[in-house]
């Protein structure tokens, strides 16, 4: 067997799904060589909350990435969710001592940056430069080399609850698994879905997982807002499970099956088969009643999502529209009723950057896990191959010390 190149594992921690995508690094990109799903069981909302549950939901994944892979998977980057997500935008400022900026000045403006008071029990988990100003001159984004005296940095900052970062890691852990980074799951997923000209121009993704919905707002190629509505397809699921009467498994079949957002697109003749709970018979009732249950949730989710941006203060902005993603964005009829609701464009986001297995992975299901594997490329990570061993991890850890370009906290005891 020849040299592996180097491999990237992300695992995305949903509500409905665990998903591990594995990617292979080459030259013109990355081939997906494996992926890996097993229902979700131990998360709700984004947050564990049975810890024996989701190790084993983790395990099943894994597995199945691995056999598909041929490689034993000993590190990932994992993404997090949840409304305990917060994120703010600051400001850092520093002298440059040298009269030309270093890459230190440049460490030192985006701790200054960070430098905010939090509670306790939160902790910062990405630092994102949205532009550096040198001399009152903005709109840099790469000052290193230009000559001044005085450096400004303009940051996103993403905070998390701590328990609920340190429950994710502990679950990974238990699995046998060494978590390189923990990545908001709305940047992940824009790594994976957007392009360049989008985010200069302006545009919003919303990630619409199956226990929250993940948004993230761009502007000028930076991101400028992001956060965590706690609503998702889990939701459109108990209402119909209410209103048909039938159990959520039922629930949850119907809905893919014969789910619509638009009561227009349904033949008011055409009947559905709903199963009943308590062993009585199944009962046969209108496909519109069903869509008029979904069509109500979706419209309540999307005005939700839309107050939220609008709080952010760059809807006006969103020159590029919005991008639907996640396992909700399949849905039939979202995207035209997201676009009438928001009076913008909106696009289904779906991978593209991958070779190999990448069209295996070219399903909104798999923004999340992709993008992390972008992520991991682009910020560090060493390969999580066979030949991966401790002084391996070691190595790339002091790599990823060193190239701490972000500030974000690196996990790799």
């Amino acid at each position: 067997m020849g040299k592996r190149e180097e491999l990237i594992v992300g695992l995305d921690l949903g509500t409905t799904k665990i998903c591990a995508v594995v990617g292979e690094v080459t030259s013109e990109g990355i081939d997906i060589v494996g992926v890996g799903t097993h229902p979700s069981i131990g998360l709700r909302g984004g947050v564990v909350v049975n810890i024996d549950q989701t190790v084993h939901s983790i395990r099943k994944a894994i597995d199945e990435a691995e056999l598909m892979a041929g490689c034993e998977i000993s590190s990932v980057f994992a993404g997090v969710a949840g409304t305990h997500i917060q994120s703010l935008n600051s400001h850092g400022v520093i002298a440059v001592k040298s009269r030309e900026v270093t890459q230190a000045d440049v460490d030192r403006v985006l701790d200054a940056a960070r430098a905010i008071a939090l509670p306790f029990d939160r902790q910062i988990l990405h630092v994102l430069p949205q532009q550096f100003i040198v001399d009152d001159q903005e709109g840099i984004h790469n000052p290193i080399g230009m000559s001044g005296v005085r450096l400004e940095a303009k940051v996103h900052i993403v905070t998390g609850a701590i328990t609920a970062i340190q429950n994710i890691i502990k679950c990974c852990e238990r699995a046998g698994l060494h978590v390189q980074d923990v990545v908001l799951e709305a940047l992940a997923s824009s790594e994976s879905v957007l392009d360049h000209d989008e985010k200069h121009l302006g545009v919003a993704l919303i990630d619409m997982g199956g226990g929250t919905s993940n948004v993230a707002m761009f502007l000028d190629g930076a991101i400028r807002y992001s956060g965590v509505v706690g609503l998702g397809g889990n939701h459109i699921t108990s209402d119909i499970s209410v209103g048909l009467r039938t159990s959520m498994e039922e629930a949850e079949k119907i809905k893919k099956k014969y789910g619509c957002a638009i009561v227009e697109w349904v033949n008011p003749q055409d009947v559905i088969e709903v199963g009943s709970v308590g062993g009585q018979k199944p009962r046969q009732l209108a496909q519109s009643i069903l869509t008029e249950i979904i069509e109500a949730r979706v419209e309540e989710m999307v005005k939700i999502i839309e107050a939220e941006m609008f709080r952010s203060g760059y809807f006006e902005s969103l020159h590029a529209g919005v991008v639907l993603t996640g396992g909700v964005s399949l849905l039939p009829g979202i995207r035209e009723l997201s676009e009438k609701l928001f009076d913008l464009p909106v696009r289904i986001g779906v991978p593209y950057h991958f070779g190999g297995l990448g069209d295996v992975v070219k399903n909104p299901i798999y923004a999340t896990a992709t993008g992390l594997l972008l992520h991991g490329r682009k910020y560090g990570g060493q390969a999580p191959s066979e030949e991966s061993g401790s002084v391996g991890n070691m190595f790339s850890a002091i790599k990823r010390w060193f190239r701490g370009l972000w500030g974000r906290k690196n996990n790799w005891i």
